[in-house]
């Protein structure tokens, strides 16, 4: 009788001990998930940041009269001349990926010697005002003033 109970109180010692392992367990990969999805949250964010600035830095520093939006055969391109010469940027899409294209502006644009900005599946450049152009990527929709400011 001493024996089954002593055995007893070690299969419940032994059974209380490992659901506080499983619980352990569960709490680790719990919060390894969680810490996931944040970093996931997180990069995303910083790669939006990313974008919106590259796109109004760019835009700031230039004229507003060397800034334009024309369609070209890749689709919509932002051209953005350095004033004064015949070169510029052009950002347009290419193969879900927002590329700039340093080079003449009067010469054809090489798709294959651009270099990748950001991953976006969307862009749409509009000029809905004087000097003012609306972008719209996966990051969103932004306003950009040509030679100036951006208002989010």
């Amino acid at each position: 009788m001493e024996r089954e109970k002593s055995s007893l109180l070690g299969l419940y010692t032994i059974g209380i001990a490992a659901l506080f392992l499983l619980g352990f367990l569960l709490l680790v990969v719990f919060g390894a998930q969680v810490y996931s999805d944040s970093v996931t949250g997180q990069d995303g964010n910083s790669q939006t940041r990313a974008l919106r600035s590259y796109l109004v830095t760019c835009t700031q520093t230039a004229a507003a009269e060397d800034v334009t939006a024309e369609e070209g055969a890749e689709g919509q391109v932002l051209t953005i001349r350095d004033s004064g010469t015949a070169y510029g940027l052009r950002i347009f899409l290419k193969d879900g990926c927002l590329v700039e294209y340093y080079g003449r502006l009067d010469a054809d644009l090489d798709p294959q010697q651009a270099q990748p900005i950001a991953e976006t599946s969307v862009f749409d450049v509009e000029e809905i005002g004087e000097d003012v152009f609306a972008v719209t990527t996966d990051a969103g929709r932004i306003l950009l003033h040509a030679g100036g400011g951006d208002d989010r």
